[in-house]
């Protein structure tokens, strides 16, 4: 199946959708450093990146011409910074809102469906008017706002259309979900609003994947059955945090089969095989992407993420990682700060998919990302879908 990835970034989610068969025709990407990161891959012979194309330039300024009825899927992650809970919050007044390029991709490509993904915040009261204005746009993308409208009178207007049932032109039916990538077997915390769309000529009968993995069977495996430290090698605790009533409770669930047997990975799933990182002058171990950095510590409401538990969210701040931040606590309860290489894993990129630039730099691309393996689980279900309807008979 053919694609384009917009807003690409570092390849997070190319990446992902790339593992569920889709290829890429044409990456997008304005950020040089991340491009570089892209390029640098290809050139180490990373295989999926191979027959990639990628473009380095301002996706207001690309055109898609040849690409209509050619390309299966449109995805991408808009940049987040307008509706991000760390952004200063300004949604459609903010030059950064890159929903219109989104839009403006699907109505001249016109692909089978689409993917994009935004952060949590994007789900905001204040935004609710604005989100449900990017709903409707890309059910009607041909439906385009007139020079004298403002966004809500064009809201207006798409919300005239769609309550008159008119199917004329190019339209998709399209729905979202807030999903959590601890769910989906990545060993973070990390909620991230997926908004899919098919043709509405593609009569596609299609829902998001259901969870593979669940808290409970984490809990289950640690203070129920007991088999998570054996698992991992390591000491039990000696106190159970977990109440009578909610051990009872946790196994009725997980004994049953009410909640998704496998269990939530953890940060030491992660990295527990990993060599203690080594201090730039003293170096212990040969993995790439794997050194000390000093300068962590721990402060109110940014305290580090427990081994034995998901990661907090990995994050990518304008002005680097504070302290706190894309920490881990030890098992002798020192903090300090990922490495590149934990960073990558805790997002599941492959070992072998490198990161070419400094500490601050990776690790803006790396929290930008989404995570591969919740992309692939996306990527699947899409997939799958497709597929099903070429089989039905659907020629484009």
């Amino acid at each position: 199946m053919k694609s384009i990835e917009l807003f690409t970034g570092t390849g997070g989610l190319a990446l992902g959708l790339e593992m569920s068969g889709f290829h890429h025709k044409a990456v997008f990407e304005w950020d040089q450093d991340s491009c570089d990161n892209l390029r640098y891959n290809m050139a180490n012979g990373y295989p999926a990146l191979q027959k990639w194309a990628i473009s380095q330039k301002d996706i207001r300024t690309v055109q898609y011409d040849g690409y209509a009825g050619k390309i299966h899927l449109v995805a991408g992650g808009p940049p987040c910074q307008p509706f991000s809970l760390g952004g200063k919050h300004q949604a459609y007044l903010d030059t950064r809102d890159m929903f219109p390029e989104a839009v403006r991709a699907v109505r001249e490509i016109q692909p089978r469906a689409f993917i994009f993904e935004n952060v949590k915040g994007l789900l905001r009261k204040s935004f609710s008017a604005y989100f449900n204005y990017i709903l409707l746009q890309l059910n009607y993308p041909e439906i385009v706002k007139k020079d004298n409208m403002t966004w809500e009178d064009h809201l207006s207007f798409l919300e005239r259309h769609h309550t008159s049932g008119h199917d004329g032109g190019l339209s998709y039916h399209v729905v979202f979900r807030l999903l959590n990538a601890a769910d989906y077997g990545v060993p973070q915390i990390r909620q991230r609003v997926i908004i899919v769309g098919f043709r509405r000529d593609f009569n596609a009968d299609w829902c998001f994947p259901k969870p593979t993995h669940s808290r409970e069977a984490l809990l289950y495996s640690q203070w129920v059955s007991k088999t998570y430290w054996d698992e991992l090698g390591v000491s039990r605790p000696a106190e159970n945090p977990l109440s009578p009533k909610r051990i009872r409770e946790i196994q009725e669930l997980v004994e049953n089969g009410k909640v998704s047997l496998s269990r939530w990975r953890t940060v030491r799933d992660a990295i527990g095989n990993l060599p203690a990182p080594y201090q730039v002058d003293g170096k212990t171990h040969e993995i790439y992407n794997h050194e000390f950095r000093d300068g962590a510590r721990s402060y109110a409401g940014h305290s580090g993420s427990k081994l034995d538990e998901p990661s907090k969210t990995i994050k990518a701040g304008a002005h680097g990682v504070p302290g706190g931040e894309n920490t881990v606590i030890l098992d002798n309860g020192a903090i300090r700060y990922y490495t590149i290489r934990e960073s990558a894993r805790i997002q599941t990129f492959p070992d072998d998919y490198l990161f070419s630039a400094s500490w601050t730099e990776s690790m803006r691309q790396i929290g930008n990302a989404v995570p591969v393996k919740l992309a692939k689980a996306v990527g699947d279900s899409v997939m799958a879908q497709m597929r099903k309807g070429m089989k039905d008979g659907l020629s484009r």
